[in-house]
């Protein structure tokens, strides 16, 4: 589960033969970030629309019984003065425990997940992340005899600019 400054996503998968199989998923735009970058805070509106969008999380998750989560939250966490509450609050309303990811583990979770599509001959990659509430930016080296290989970050940096905050 990504709980972004623009998005709540989530995606159920079950381990199958040949990788992953999508069992479920979610998507909402909830424009959490919306107006922490003049108050410093998450408004009551946002809060409502993501208490809202978890809470559909939160029964897809115990609808599929999924036992091994990642529930991270982003950029309006990490910014808003008022994120702990927020954190608190929705963790008693849905029963979904969020985790505030640093923006050098942002920058790694967005190489991960596109590292599928990296081309397998190629040498490396620059990799754009543009969120609501973050840019990442990320260089990334991998080995082209070795099409297995984990591609390695050799550079990264992030911006707390993104489509909410610009906006």
């Amino acid at each position: 589960l990504d709980l972004g400054t623009n998005n709540c996503r989530l995606l159920i998968a079950r381990v199958s033969s040949d990788g992953f199989r999508v069992i479920d998923s979610f998507s909402r735009i909830i424009r959490l970030g919306e107006g922490i970058s003049t108050t410093g805070r998450i408004s009551d509106a946002a809060i409502s629309r993501a208490v809202g969008a978890l809470s559909v999380c939160g029964d897809k998750i115990r609808a599929k019984g999924a036992k091994r989560l990642r529930t991270i939250a982003t950029e309006a966490c990490r910014a808003a003065d008022n994120a702990d509450a927020f954190l608190d609050l929705i963790e008693r309303e849905t029963g979904i425990k969020l985790e505030v990811v640093d923006r050098e583990t942002e920058s790694s979770l967005a190489v991960i997940g596109c590292s599928p599509l990296l081309d397998p001959a190629s040498r490396g990659a620059i990799l754009f992340d543009i969120g609501g509430g973050s840019t990442e930016l990320v260089r990334i080296a991998r080995d082209p005899a070795d099409r297995n290989a984990t591609p390695e970050i050799k550079a990264w940096m992030s911006i707390p600019l993104g489509v909410v905050t610009v906006a």
